[in-house]
């Protein structure tokens, strides 16, 4: 199974970078990646990988960076880069390569202080491995000042650097940044590419996995998650029965409560997850004392360390709520599907007879306006409005709608 077996729906990206990839193999091979790369090469330094959301942007990123650290001894008898076996591809893949550095925002933007290090790495020489890559997750949310930092790095980049951007749009990166990038838009995969990856990888019931894959249309994260992890289908499932429960001002703000709060618990699960092995791992690097205690000078490194997972936690409870918005968008499309009559496929199937109930007791127009309703909850989260209060406008809407 090579690296690009993965990427559902992608066949023509796939191909082009696999391309890119053999010719990066033949420049480092021939001549040690000194200099610049041949004008004809598909190969390039700087890379923006677009496209919707579950799509598998970054997955086709990491898989590409794999590749180009393949160091599989078959590609000395003809075989492409990417076989997904090797030390190189192994580490790329699950995040461990010593050269290939992931930045992500830990909150609303990537900070300069989140970029400063990696920026400086991009200009040193690979360890180990055959590139020094950087992939940068969510490119979108470069700042003025990190972004800037990228710019130059991109422009001035070493001989064996390969910068890899994600972002859901070209329009959604800096105009100086993208200029200077090769670009690849990924599509959304068809609902039948999903399952059969479901029903081929991780040994889903076919019905399963056709369910699933139907009500995320294509988004190959969640619709693995939903296969494989029956707490998120009982959050899934209580979204789904928000609709019904928001009759009057008192049970729109209780759903509405339940909503965030649910988000929340999902934050303080990562935490949990994360946070104690980051912060022992950052008192070792410091040299703690038996008992935690740090040496002098150090309380400051500890303090950063919290802010960001602060942070995170934040981060994490918006991704929560982001899905529920997007369940909740799907719900309301099916419902407007049915009410125009339209030939366009019920997403949630499983849920019919609850649609139909509620075509019949709304209008198309009632039903787009809870679907903006939903819409503008999103924007006052892009605007940092308290969760709570964003998410209790919306379901007021909803009641009212």
């Amino acid at each position: 199974m090579t690296v690009w077996d993965d990427l559902v729906g992608q066949e023509r990206v796939s191909e082009q970078l696999a391309g890119a990839a053999r010719d990066a193999d033949a420049f480092v091979t021939a001549v040690g990646g000194a200099g610049p790369l041949p004008g004809a090469s598909s190969m390039t330094h700087a890379w923006l990988f677009t496209g919707p959301p579950g799509a598998g942007v970054t997955r086709t990123a990491r898989a590409f960076a794999a590749s180009l650290q393949c160091v599989s001894p078959d590609r000395a008898l003809g075989g492409a880069p990417g076989c997904g076996f090797c030390d190189g591809c192994h580490t790329a893949l699950v995040g461990t390569h010593a050269d290939v550095s992931t930045v992500v925002a830990m909150g609303a933007e990537i900070l300069f202080k989140d970029m400063k290090e990696t920026v400086r790495k991009s200009f040193t020489s690979p360890a180990n491995g055959r590139w020094q890559i950087i992939l940068v997750e969510e490119a979108e949310r470069l700042n003025e000042k990190s972004g800037n930092a990228v710019l130059k790095a991109v422009e001035e980049p070493a001989p064996r650097t390969v910068w890899l951007l994600c972002a859901p749009s070209i329009e959604d990166v800096l105009p100086t940044i993208r200029s200077r990038c090769r670009h690849l838009n990924l599509s959304t995969p068809s609902v039948a590419a999903v399952a059969d990856m479901l029903i081929r990888r991780e040994g889903i019931e076919p019905d399963v996995a056709a369910s699933v894959a139907r009500a995320t249309q294509g988004h190959v994260d969640r619709a693995r998650r939903l296969a494989t992890d029956p707490a998120a289908r009982a959050r899934r499932a209580a979204v789904l029965r928000l609709p019904l429960r928001v009759d009057d001002v008192g049970s729109a703000l209780k759903a509405a409560q339940e909503l965030v709060d649910t988000a929340a618990e999902d934050a303080k699960q990562l935490a949990e997850e994360t946070d104690t092995k980051e912060t022992e791992e950052l008192k070792a690097a410091l040299g703690a004392a038996q008992g935690g205690r740090l040496p002098r000078g150090t309380a400051g490194v500890m303090k950063e360390l919290e802010e960001d997972q602060k942070r995170r936690r934040r981060r994490t409870q918006r991704n929560t709520l982001d899905i529920a918005l997007s369940d909740l968008t799907g719900f309301y499309r099916d419902v407007l599907a049915l009410q125009l009559g339209s030939r366009v496929a019920i997403a949630n199937a499983d849920s019919e007879d609850v649609l139909q109930r509620l075509a019949r007791a709304g209008s198309p127009e009632s039903t787009l306006r809870r679907i903006e309703a939903i819409a503008a909850c999103g924007e006052a989260l892009d605007r940092n409005v308290a969760p709570l209060l964003a998410v209790e406008a919306m379901t007021m809407a909803l009641r009212a709608g």
